[in-house]
Parts: structure tokens; C-alpha cells; sequence
């Protein structure tokens, strides 16, 4: 029965990972088409001011950030700093209960 369970539950967060990242092309395919969109836009109506640069940053970072928790990389929290946060909230807790008691 045990090892049913974890099948089905790794199946399931294999099944949400897929998920994550299939919106991150989602999301990058938009970014790619609806620039190229803004750009030529720009460059048709008022080549003299370029604001496209402003869209196609903003937007750009949101990717790169998703990209980032999409592919599980993650330079500033990652595993080893969830670990540490969770163990010490766990201790944090219990000292609280440990000081009502």
C-alpha cells in the first residue's frame, strides 16, 4: 500500500512539474511574439522615441523569474534555505509550546 502511495504522489508532483513548465513556454512564447508585435509597432508610429525597450524589459524580468522557479533554480532561496527556515520555525514552535507548558 505504501508504495502505491508514493508512486501516485510522485507521479502527481512529475504531472506538476510538467505543468510549470509547459506555462513557462506558455508564457516565453508570449513574450517573443508580443514584442516582436510592440517592436515593429514602435518603429512604425514613432521611430523617433523607443519605448519598446520598456515593455520588453519589465515583461523580461517576470521570465526570467519564472524560468527560474519553473526549472527549480533558484540562486537565492533554494532547498538548503527552505530546510533551514522550516527547521527553525519547527523550533520556534515548540519552544513556544514548551513555554506555555
Amino acid at each position: 500500500m505504501e508504495t502505491n502511495y508514493n508512486e501516485e504522489e510522485r507521479y502527481y508532483q512529475a504531472k506538476k512539474r510538467v505543468e510549470e513548465i509547459k506555462g513557462f513556454y506558455g508564457n516565453l512564447t508570449a513574450y517573443v511574439l508580443v514584442n516582436i508585435f510592440l517592436i515593429v509597432l514602435n518603429l512604425v508610429t514613432s521611430p523617433s522615441y523607443l519605448w519598446f525597450f520598456w515593455p520588453l524589459l519589465g515583461w523580461g524580468i517576470g521570465v526570467v523569474f519564472h524560468g527560474l522557479s519553473a526549472f527549480k533554480v533558484s540562486p537565492f532561496f533554494g532547498k538548503e534555505w527552505e530546510e533551514r527556515k522550516m527547521k527553525q520555525f519547527l523550533e520556534e514552535e515548540k519552544r513556544n509550546i514548551e513555554k506555555w507548558q
